[in-house]
């Protein structure tokens, strides 16, 4: 009698913990469920993608002030006459061109390589 008792609540233990098992692994696969997974996972990625630029901008500062010191380039903010820096970007060039330069000209031609076939 002891022995049928045991193996009757074994099995419905067993027929609990299994059912509990599935519907667990079917509640994860619903699409609100994937939805919310993949969602963490971009909150994730980008924290990591984050966190990533901010080791890349560190990095950038700490190797320009090493630049700077070897090119012997040091900006003091309380002597200006001391500053030794690298002259600015030459970009007013590319956006207003000289008017009398003629090889700033644009051709009268295009360059579409489609036209000719």
């Amino acid at each position: 009698m002891f022995r049928r008792a045991f193996w009757f609540t074994t099995g419905a233990a067993a027929g609990v913990w299994a059912t509990t098992k599935v519907n667990r692994r079917l509640k994860k696969l619903t699409p609100e469920s994937l939805a919310v997974q993949a969602a963490d996972k971009a909150v994730e990625a980008g924290h990591r993608l984050k966190d990533f630029a901010l080791d890349v901008k560190a990095g950038m500062t700490q190797r320009e002030d090493e630049l700077n010191d070897a090119l012997g380039l040091h900006q003091d903010p309380d002597r200006p006459d001391n500053v030794t820096a690298l002259p600015g970007p030459r970009r007013l060039r590319a956006i207003q061109p000289d008017q009398h330069d003629k090889t700033t000209e644009r051709p009268k031609f295009s360059y579409n390589r489609n036209e000719d076939h």
